[in-house]
């Protein structure tokens, strides 16, 4: 009877899904349309359109950046016309930023060109049952970062 090979320890599978979350983000990225953005703007714009308006400081924290360098990030955006601000409601020496209509515009043409590729690179590498492993390790991993 053939050796079963040893169960892979869990900083050995950490390490795996750390270099391949890495390779895959990369991948994305790179076949997204041409936006001029960094991947902190990028960050910022689709937490702006996932979570809703915010303000300077709550971005800042929410991305562990400091709020000079949200505030240089939040004006890039601004001057692409992706993001506005306005007046905080509860604080009138705040400004609440918020996605604008062309900014959703932008982030739905990259998002889907990332799903494209993604599903075209899946149905055309993986059968049905690699498929199903696949969505069983996304499972998973949802998991993983939901803790």
């Amino acid at each position: 009877m053939p050796e079963r090979p040893q169960d892979p320890t869990p900083e050995e599978v950490a390490a795996d899904v750390a270099t391949m979350a890495g390779l895959l983000s990369r991948r994305l990225r790179s076949t997204a349309p041409g936006t001029g953005l960094t991947p902190s703007q990028r960050s910022v714009l689709v937490r702006l359109a996932d979570d809703g308006p915010a303000t300077t400081a709550a971005l800042a924290r929410a991305e562990h950046v400091r709020p000079q360098s949200m505030r240089l990030t939040l004006g890039a955006l601004e001057e692409h016309g992706l993001v506005r601000r306005s007046p905080d409601p509860a604080d009138g020496r705040q400004s609440v930023v918020s996605v604008t209509d062309h900014g959703r515009t932008v982030l739905a043409g990259v998002r889907a060109a990332k799903q494209t590729w993604l599903s075209k690179v899946i149905a055309e590498e993986l059968d049905a049952e690699e498929r199903r492993t696949l969505a069983e390790a996304a499972r998973l991993l949802r998991r993983l970062t939901e803790k």
